[in-house]
């Protein structure tokens, strides 16, 4: 069942970043969006599986399938090394330090 659950979740989960990466153009703020929606969204379904108000399946389905593929760390990587390669270094370094920090913010303020 979570093998099932993770893959259903991961297909919705990749979709709806795909969608996000053609809205914005492929440019770095779809990735962005993401990683920061994905985090807030997985800090909320941390939040209720602490509670005892997500089941294993629901954990599985959402906090390990949709999140794990709507975030794109992969994609992160990839364009910060092109920002890397094309001498953007302060861009880059930005992009990792707003993604980071905003990501982190985001996250602290649904736990607490």
């Amino acid at each position: 069942m979570s093998f099932l659950s993770v893959a259903i979740g991961g297909f919705f989960g990749s979709i709806l970043r795909f969608y996000i990466s053609v809205k914005a153009n492929k440019h770095l703020i779809g990735t962005w969006i993401a990683n920061i929606t994905g985090s807030i969204l997985l800090a909320i379904a941390v939040y209720y599986q602490q509670d005892g108000l997500l089941t294993e399946w629901m954990w599985a389905l959402f906090g390990v399938g949709f999140c794990g593929a709507y975030t794109t760390f992969s994609t992160f990587g990839n364009e910060t090394l092109q920002l890397i390669f094309d001498k953007k270094y302060w861009t880059a370094a930005g992009y990792i330090a707003g993604s980071l920090a905003v990501s982190l913010l985001a996250v602290y303020l649904v736990l607490i």
